[in-house]
């Protein structure tokens, strides 16, 4: 028996698929009975697992991390570049925090100050790349690295100056005593008070 190199096709009405002749009756009886084409993605599936796929592949899902509803396509675009809760790094200080607090953050981080060895200034963080560039161009070609690794020494002596000494340690237990006591003393007199109202 001779089996012919191209059968002739036709298309099935309803999944557009090419079908040899001789079977097109019966896939078509199949194929409308049993499958369906996705609304959204023109996919032929199951019949009875239409709604699974559409929930499992285009249905909206919430965001991990903020709950908002996002098409499942933008999901991991909304996760990385627009979900207000996505961890982000403060430019100054390299903290990791929510996107949402990024601004408030930056805004008191870079207010805060750091010596430059180089003209002997403090220098807020958010100004420092346009003071090295206004100032200090030509030594930082000459000398290239960042400033701030240089200022880390400053800011650890600066610390030590800070730390509390032995009498202000003292002070500092001897309020948190007589607060304590205080605080003693006045909930044992609001007892009695209260025990004095009732028997009246």
């Amino acid at each position: 028996m001779e089996i012919p190199s191209e059968q002739a096709t036709s298309l099935c009405s309803h999944c557009d698929r090419a079908i040899p002749v001789s079977n097109i009756d019966l896939h078509f009886a199949h194929c409308s009975r049993n499958l369906e084409r996705c609304k959204v993605c023109g996919d032929m599936v199951p019949r009875k697992h239409a709604e699974e796929h559409y929930a499992n592949t285009h249905a909206p899902v919430a965001c991990s991390l903020c709950s908002e509803t996002i098409d499942r396509e933008i999901l991991a675009v909304h996760k990385g570049e627009n979900c207000p809760q996505r961890i982000v790094t403060c430019e100054y200080c390299e903290f990791p925090l929510p996107a949402v607090d990024l601004f408030k953050h930056q805004e008191v981080c870079g207010n805060r100050t750091e010596f430059c060895h180089l003209c002997s200034r403090y220098i807020r963080l958010r100004e420092r790349n346009d003071h090295d560039i206004k100032f200090h161009s030509s030594r930082l070609d000459d000398n290239p690295g960042p400033s701030r690794d240089a200022a880390l020494p400053e800011r650890d002596h600066d610390a030590e100056r800070r730390q509390p000494n032995g009498l202000s340690q003292r002070r500092l237990l001897f309020t948190i005593a007589i607060t304590g006591i205080a605080v003693i003393m006045g909930s044992i007199f609001l007892q009695r008070k209260a025990d004095t109202n009732q028997l009246q």
